[in-house]
């Protein structure tokens, strides 16, 4: 959520934060504003597709300070889009806004764009340092407010709907969360993170509100991702609002003010809401009431107890059941072990597919990757879920179909995409999806790979954590258009090595005794690494391509988890480097030999001929 020019109005008044030394304390973290803030480092690379190996060693430096602190951190992530699908307009204006960005990414322009794996790179993260995380049904807000309020510690995030929630320990924005500049304190107290908390006491009192519960309905009036301000026009045609006093810097601010001040007149929401009804036409005023008591609502805290889930990891959540979910299905969901995307298929039949730095002129890199989806969308919608009316599958043996929103050119369109139709095995009336789990693990496994068009036979001399990548590579190579070349594959399997190479040497297996010639080669790889690029041009159908590759990934994770991983799930932050795969490819064109890159390794050249001899078999 977020509540239209509201962070720069409170930025541009610094009064109305206090300063704080965080430390020993619980503390709610908003997930999906952290990864972001995390992921737009200022020496990131936003091109060439996500390096997630320094995404995640920035996930690891964020907690090891916090733990230093003595902060008990609580991640909670945005779930789905809910039953109701009311930020659906927004969030077509903001896929459509990240197209935008990745199409000047693409023509060389700045800008910053979230890289495709990053949310399934940060919840592998949290599960790796033991950080405890939720990931809610829908929007987290409400949940994350509610748990901050039962535990009276302070919730961070980058998200102005806090500055209007009734928050016991406050709200601290992640912009003023100092966390690289730890302070030691004299004394015995430790060290502390600087950070300041907004305080709503300080934000009524300047503009002479007697209560804070008006908060919800000035951002329900000014606009936020649910409420757009068209329903209001003619209120703020007719009324005179109080001319701010301090409007200030370019007056951009004017109507935020001038509202503010205008509600401070009433005592409570209910005769504000009255008064507001008055500039309205007769026949409007019971529906804009309607609109604006549901929308205010929103800043209620959730009623579900997530406090239980970090206890004893049930998540019970009333919108969930009202939608019918499968308990396993949600279960999964809040473990993080199935992504947003699966139950937005489920209960809305509707996704948004990301995009990513790509050749626009071509169709989209997720079109690679339709086969996978469509068989996702066949598990999940074998029976038709939810409402009567979603389905004619009721009355035929139509498939069921999905509305997909993805880029065509540089436009966001919706395309209507059917299931697949699933083996004898998944048809049977006997599995449903509520018991999917009960397939035999062997049919699980054989409608992943057959999905992927791969025997376990050929992927047997492959470690168990690299099976489902190459797999997908497999797939990949068969699928892309236009074909992937051979230096594009190469440059793809060699950094996959380097990944292998750098985690036995970064955490050996104390069973196994480390092989010197091991750090020889990684410590040549990191020199190489140094070297300065003759050629550092951005190549994008090169780039286009290794998008497809992610594109493959990505849904064969999420076909992996719904089908309960039959094969082991990779490790994103070792698997993908965006600047890495361009640069090998980059230079393999020019330097074959950069393919004899960990030749001093024996086993890492022997893992690098068996993946590339799997993959060209």
């Amino acid at each position: 959520m977020g509540v239209q020019g509201l962070t720069g109005f409170v930025e541009e008044r610094g009064v109305f934060f206090t300063e704080l030394r965080l430390r020993d304390t619980k503390l709610v973290i908003d997930g999906s504003s952290l990864y972001h803030r995390l992921c737009f480092a200022p020496d990131a690379d936003f091109r060439r597709g996500g390096d997630y190996g320094a995404f995640a060693a920035a996930v690891r430096d964020f907690f090891g300070v916090l733990r230093a602190c003595g902060v008990a951190p609580f991640v909670v992530l945005d779930g789905g889009r809910g039953a109701e699908d009311r930020k659906l307009p927004t969030l077509r204006g903001r896929a459509a806004e990240q197209l935008r960005a990745a199409h000047g990414l693409s023509r060389g322009a700045g800008g910053c764009l979230v890289p495709l794996l990053t949310r399934e790179a940060f919840v592998q993260a949290l599960g790796r340092l033991g950080v405890p995380f939720v990931q809610c049904f829908a929007e987290a807000d409400r949940e994350i407010a509610g748990l901050a309020n039962r535990w009276g510690c302070p919730v961070l995030s980058l998200d102005s709907d806090f500055f209007v929630f009734d928050l016991a320990g406050g709200y601290c924005p992640l912009s003023h969360f100092q966390w690289q500049s730890v302070r030691a304190a004299a004394g015995p107290q430790g060290c502390y993170v600087p950070a300041r908390c907004f305080s709503a006491e300080r934000f009524c009192g300047h503009f002479g509100h007697r209560s804070k519960a008006l908060l919800p309905l000035f951002a329900v009036m000014n606009g936020n991702d649910y409420i757009g301000l068209e329903a209001l026009e003619a209120f703020f045609s007719k009324v005179r609002l109080p001319r701010g006093c301090a409007a200030g810097r370019g007056g951009k601010h004017l109507r935020l003010q001038g509202l503010l001040k205008w509600l401070a007149q009433f005592a409570e929401p209910a005769e504000a809401v009255d008064n507001v009804l008055k500039y309205l036409k007769k026949h409007q005023r019971e529906e804009i009431r309607e609109l604006l008591c549901t929308s205010m609502e929103d800043y209620a805290p959730s009623e579900v107890n997530l406090e239980a889930f970090f206890q004893n990891g049930s998540y019970e959540c009333e919108a969930a059941r009202k939608a019918d979910v499968p308990q396993w299905v949600l279960d999964a969901l809040a473990k993080g072990k199935l992504a947003p995307f699966v139950i937005n298929a489920l209960i809305l039949r509707s996704t948004f597919l990301r995009v990513q730095v790509e050749n626009m002129q071509r169709p989209s890199a997720h079109s690679t990757a339709l086969l996978i989806r469509q068989v996702i969308y066949g598990l999940l919608l074998r029976v038709s879920h939810g409402t009567e009316d979603a389905s004619p599958s009721k009355q035929t043996n139509e498939l069921p179909i999905v509305c997909e929103f993805d880029r065509c050119q540089k436009t966001l369109k919706k395309t209507f995409v059917q299931a697949a139709s699933l083996p004898p095995d998944f048809c049977d009336d006997r599995f449903p999806l509520d018991k999917l789990m009960e397939v035999s693990a062997s049919c699980r496994q054989m409608l992943l790979l057959e999905t992927l068009g791969v025997k376990m036979s050929f992927l047997e001399p492959i470690p168990s954590h690299l099976q489902l990548p190459i797999a997908v590579t497999c797939y990949w190579i068969r699928c892309a258009e236009p074909k992937v070349k051979l230096n594009q594959l190469k440059a793809l399997l060699l950094m996959i090595v380097s990944g292998e190479l750098q985690r036995i040497t970064d955490d050996p297996d104390p069973t196994v005794l480390p092989a010197e010639d091991d750090n020889v080669a990684y410590n040549k790889f990191l020199k190489w690494k140094e070297k300065k690029l003759e050629n550092d041009d951005f190549d994008l159908d090169a780039a286009h391509s290794f998008c497809q590759w992610q594109c493959c990934l990505q849904m064969g994770l999420y076909l992996n988890q719904l089908l309960g991983t039959p094969l082991a799930e990779p490790d994103l932050s070792r698997l993908y480097t965006g600047t890495l795969v361009h640069r090998l490819y980059q230079e393999l064109k020019s330097a074959p030999s950069v393919e004899n890159l960990f030749i001093l390794s024996p086993k890492m050249a022997q893992l690098y001929l068996v993946l590339l001899n799997t993959v060209e078999s």
